[in-house]
């Protein structure tokens, strides 16, 4: 039996579309259909309905899901055990997707990190919003998110990393106090992510809850876009603690200190149980472990947070 095809089947099973698990393995849809077919003539059954579009499986083709858990999983393990490439990030492609705020803080450090450590790792990065990564994992569009929401559904997990520091951020030219209220900044056009996102409800919710009277709130998708608009004096930014650090090396930038601080942001690890590979469970411990986390510690907390 060939093992690719019951890769294959295991993908449309897990992701309910022939064109999504194609997509995940990198063949073409027709390519998926042939491995399918191939395995239904072997196996002398037929393993999905398709007298209409609706994803179904045959009661045979559930029976087999079950086997194909195992013989995938016992796969992994003799490539451990063999000291293959199955247990490990060498000559892994691994379709990551993050928010700005992650790749402008310790994810440049982490890549740089990785390539000196493994040469042959190869990646895909998408730099999105937190409800389209969340959605493309779910999908299976991308192998592991890193986002301000954890995701849910069957085989997928959620890991909490550390929250980012938000802080407001001027001009170092034109802010020069040493400390700033809430009033004070608030007074100035305030620049925040996009609507919806955690950082925007985080600060509307700040300056209700203390009292002080809405200013204009701008929203903006893209933290380069922030930055240059700090940059030519249009208003103060709210942005991670870490992405500035980086930044004012190069920019004229400055982390105003408020006397009512800004709710930090949430970082979550969402990815896909694989029984083919633990390369993506294997990446979030490599970054935890790079960012100074405990990666068990941060699993059991994470787990808890979740019940």
């Amino acid at each position: 039996m060939n093992l690719r095809f019951v890769e294959a089947f295991y993908w449309v099973v897990q992701l309910k579309s022939v064109s999504r698990a194609a997509e995940k393995l990198c063949i073409t849809q027709s390519a998926m259909s042939s491995r399918i077919a191939a395995l239904e003539a072997e196996l002398g059954v037929l393993l999905l309905d398709r007298r209409d579009k609706q994803f179904r499986l045959t009661v045979a083709g559930l029976r087999f899901f079950g086997h194909t858990q195992r013989l995938l999983a016992l796969q992994r393990e003799i490539h451990s055990a063999m000291g293959g490439a199955g247990g490990s990030l060498r000559r892994v492609s691994l379709r990551i997707g993050v928010i700005e705020s992650v790749l402008h803080s310790w994810l440049l450090e982490w890549l740089q990190h990785t390539r000196k450590a493994d040469p042959d790792f190869e990646l895909e990065l998408s730099v999105e919003t937190t409800p389209v990564l969340v959605d493309q994992v779910q999908r299976g569009a991308l192998d592991l998110v890193f986002a301000a929401l954890p995701t849910s559904g069957e085989n997928l997990r959620s890991r909490a990393l550390p929250a980012m520091q938000m802080v407001f951020v001027g001009h170092r030219d034109v802010h020069r106090k040493r400390r700033y209220t809430l009033a004070e900044l608030a007074a100035c056009d305030l620049l925040t992510f996009q609507r919806g996102s955690q950082p925007h409800v985080a600060l509307i919710d700040l300056l209700k809850a203390t009292g002080v009277e809405m200013p204009r709130v701008h929203t903006i998708s893209s933290i380069s876009a922030m930055v240059q608009l700090v940059e030519g004096g249009f208003g103060v930014a709210t942005l991670p603690l870490a992405a500035v650090q980086r930044l004012s090396d190069r920019l004229p930038l400055k982390a105003l200190l408020c006397e009512t601080p800004l709710p930090p942001l949430p970082v979550h690890a969402s990815y896909r149980v694989d029984p083919t590979s633990s390369v993506a469970a294997g990446v979030v411990d490599a970054i935890l472990d790079f960012i100074g986390v405990a990666p068990r510690a941060a699993n059991r907390s994470s787990k808890k947070s979740m019940t």
